[in-house]
């Protein structure tokens, strides 16, 4: 399958001209669309919350644009508290879901009045000392062991420091509706970047059946399970892409399977996709500056690994289109740089692309999670802007690019002088 960009070597220029590459660039009008499907795909569940990762892209208007789609925010510190409380996102609209989670960063939850997500039993201590037990409380659970589809197993939940067994859930419920809660969620996050429609239903079977047995062994009144995040996007073109209808269908054949028998019908659906939510619809727009010919044939961009990690980190794919060059024939082979001292700086290896000229403007794809907010200063690299293109073709700045001055700002600079 084809990989096509959402915008024109026209509209980049239009851009550049005003905003200098590299930016990360995010559609408006596919976020707000893939809002809309995944809220169709759960609308059978009366209570269905998505609430959106924040620190996927944390963004004051790309949180406003979806709460405006009826998102919440899942936040997991302090600083991303403070942001979603910026946009006017509070109380019930936050999942607060940390772990190793300071004093301050709980406190802040608790005064916003967002659900609280405990990671382990111990802060049952916490939340008691910090001063009145909230009315509503999630715990995060790990069932240890894989966790497996058919014969593949897709992650290791024994390995991950997240959650508690179930016992120390039972234990921790009975002791948190003895201090005066009386409500519950479950949450569990056992896979990430799943490509197959069968992750979601199979996890909500576990949670179910999960809260089933809390329920008979506490008597604990369960308002929602969180399925949290995982389901992936197809970054490679071949890779199959996930269905968020038959998504949807397969955790409702679950939730009548084995939650409405159990007399927990009225129980809230929630997710906390980050990815699936933004990844598609964002762009890292970038300039070639170089062209390098010795034992490999280099392309080299004004973006590098402070744009973009991911490949850098994890060996990951992002696809590439040379804009005003999309039917060209691919009979070049590239690796695709950036400028830092370090050899790992690469978009791509030994990659299939058509003839690249310097001044060519390339599109990498699948950027709008996890990639602009795992940006770094490395090199003294600065952190590049953050555009938006509106539904009607115009296009807004909503961070501008750092400046040496940025860097320098944290400094204590009284015995030094920096010129801009």
């Amino acid at each position: 399958m084809k990989k096509t960009p959402f915008i024109t070597l026209e509209k980049a220029r239009e851009i550049i001209h005003q905003i200098p590459t590299p930016f990360h660039l995010y559609d408006e009008a596919g976020i707000r669309a893939n809002a809309r499907a995944l809220k169709a795909a759960f609308a059978w569940n009366k209570g269905f919350r998505e609430y959106f990762a924040v620190k996927a892209t944390p963004n004051p208007y790309i949180l406003k644009l979806l709460h405006e789609e009826g998102c919440g925010c899942d936040c997991a510190t302090y600083t991303e508290l403070l942001l979603a409380e910026a946009v006017g996102i509070t109380g019930h609209d936050v999942m607060f879901s940390s772990n190793v989670t300071p004093e301050k960063d709980m406190r802040k939850a608790l005064e916003m009045g967002a659900y609280v997500n405990l990671d382990d039993a111990t802060y049952v201590d916490f939340l008691e000392k910090l001063g009145p037990i909230p009315e509503t409380v999630c715990l995060r659970y790990n069932p240890g062991g894989s966790f497996s589809l058919g014969n593949t197993i897709m992650d290791m939940p024994r390995d991950a420091k997240y959650g508690m067994t179930e016992d120390q859930m039972a234990g921790a419920i009975n002791r948190l509706m003895k201090l005066g809660a009386r409500h519950f969620g479950i949450h569990a996050f056992l896979a990430s970047n799943t490509t197959t429609n069968e992750y979601y239903p199979e996890l909500a079977s576990q949670l179910f059946r999960l809260a089933v047995r809390l329920k008979n062994a506490t008597g604990a009144d369960f308002r929602f399970i969180n399925l949290s995040g995982g389901i992936g996007v197809d970054y490679r073109p071949e890779q199959p892409s996930c269905n968020i209808q038959v998504i949807g269908d397969g955790v409702r054949n679950r939730f009548e399977q084995i939650m409405v028998p159990a007399g927990m019908g009225d129980v809230a659906i929630f997710t906390e996709l980050g990815r699936y939510m933004l990844a598609p619809y964002g762009h890292l727009v970038s300039t070639v500056l170089h062209q390098k010919h010795i034992y490999r044939e280099y392309i080299g961009l004004d973006a590098c690994a402070t744009d973009l990690i991911r490949p850098a980190m994890y060996g990951a794919y992002h696809h590439i289109t040379v804009l005003g060059k999309e039917d060209a024939i691919l009979d070049h082979v590239y690796d695709v740089t950036g400028g830092l001292c370090e050899n790992n700086d690469k978009f791509a290896i030994e990659r299939s692309l058509p003839a690249i000229e310097r001044g060519d403007i390339v599109v990498i794809h699948d950027t709008g999670a996890h990639c602009h907010s795992m940006g770094y200063n490395y090199n003294g690299k600065l952190r590049s802007a953050e555009v938006l293109l509106r539904e009607d073709g115009s296009f807004k700045l909503i961070r501008r690019a750092e400046t040496p001055m940025d860097y320098f700002a944290t400094l204590d600079c009284t015995e030094f002088t920096f010129h801009n």
